[in-house]
């Protein structure tokens, strides 16, 4: 008994190693492209170091939930991989111990998965969404806040150049001068005395509030010109336009079966919604499959090594996402309900590992 919880326990170290490995390095191909984003936020934008970790801290689990199963899967992989080729597995089954018996130790590991991979479905990433709306918000605050620097043109969001003229700060009319292009047709340039930066949190906004100026602007006609004096006027600057905006929220279930039956079930936008909605189950079971996958597939490819196992594994997760782009297009086609469109990756691979595992464990 002793050396079985032994055994079990050395199975399930080896498994530890290439999961953490291929996790970070999944995670860290994932993040690229934000990272350069926030880098550049960093760096060029002066914004602090403390809001883009919060940014990282908030992308992650979003990251987690794509990147867990297929860590999971090149994790059995490797592990089983390295135990076949070294001959140690032989020596386990010659002692009596089934492959089922050995694969004890992956079903807690795969159980684990699927918990924390389920936890981040269903909470992680509606916490993460709500909560990078608010930091991208005070990003975007801070960003615009250090664009004013004096003497200089900055562009704090796309297609918007301010500028405030150098001088004492502590003057009383500093002036600003903007230059509004969002809309190209009807380009403004705003000169006030005054201004100062506005924080809306409920509708996702901030706002320059300038103080005596003037807007001018040029209609689509050339031969017109517009001139028009304020004594207070906010420019509103919405979440959306900045470098760095939140996600989107989903639609609840409600909604989307409101929309489905207001289009008679044909409406191809809520139907993969709808298959969405599902798969914030399916997809969570679906590191469960792959977990216990990776031992027959590890067995079977033993001499490709550790590298060999992670080519393996995302080999199978992209047969699974190919899977399930063709399920998806029958299900906004009509042809597939979303609930099967959602489940029936998750059924083909279950019958895969079953029809595998039985075929190793009978060898």
């Amino acid at each position: 008994m002793f050396l079985r919880t032994l055994l079990d326990r050395y199975i399930f170290t080896e498994l530890l190693t290439p999961f953490s490995v291929s996790l970070g390095a999944l995670c860290f191909v994932m993040l690229t492209r934000e990272l350069l984003r926030l880098v550049e936020l960093l760096v060029s934008k002066g914004v602090g170091i403390l809001a883009v970790l919060q940014v990282f801290a908030h992308l992650m689990p979003s990251f987690l939930v794509l990147t867990l199963p297929i860590a999971g899967i090149i994790a059995s992989i490797t592990a089983f991989g390295r135990l076949s080729f070294d001959k140690e597995l032989v020596a386990m089954q010659t002692a009596g111990l089934s492959l089922m018996r050995l694969a004890r130790p992956v079903l807690l590991f795969a159980l684990l998965v699927f918990v924390l991979t389920f936890w981040l479905a269903q909470w992680g990433q509606p916490w993460s969404s709500v909560n990078l709306k608010k930091v991208a918000l005070n990003l975007l605050r801070d960003q615009l806040v250090l664009a004013l620097e004096r003497g200089t043109f900055n562009e704090p969001i796309p297609k918007m150049t301010i500028y405030v003229p150098d001088g004492d700060p502590a003057q009383a009319t500093p002036g600003i001068f903007v230059s509004d292009e969002r809309n190209a047709d009807d380009p403004r340039i705003i000169v006030a005395q005054q201004f100062e930066v506005l924080m809306d949190a409920p509708s996702n906004q901030i706002a320059l509030r300038l103080h005596h100026g003037v807007i001018h602007s040029q209609p689509n006609q050339t031969d017109q010109y517009e001139q028009a004096s304020f004594a207070s006027y906010d420019l509103k600057i919405p979440l959306n336009q900045s470098d760095y905006s939140a996600t989107e929220e989903r639609p609840s279930y409600d909604s989307i079966m409101a929309q489905l039956a207001q289009s008679q079930g044909r409406d191809p936008g809520a139907l993969r919604r709808l298959m969405e909605y599902y798969k914030d189950l399916a997809f969570p079971t679906a590191s469960l499959i792959f977990c216990i996958l990776g031992v027959p597939v590890g067995i079977a490819s033993k001499r490709s090594g550790r590298m060999g196992g992670f080519a393996v594994g995302v080999l199978v997760i992209i047969a699974y996402y190919m899977l399930n782009v063709a399920c998806e297009f029958l299900v906004t086609t009509a042809h597939l309900p979303p609930f099967a469109g959602a489940w029936l990756p998750n059924g083909i691979f279950f019958f895969i590992t079953l029809g595998w595992f039985y075929h190793m464990s009978r060898r």
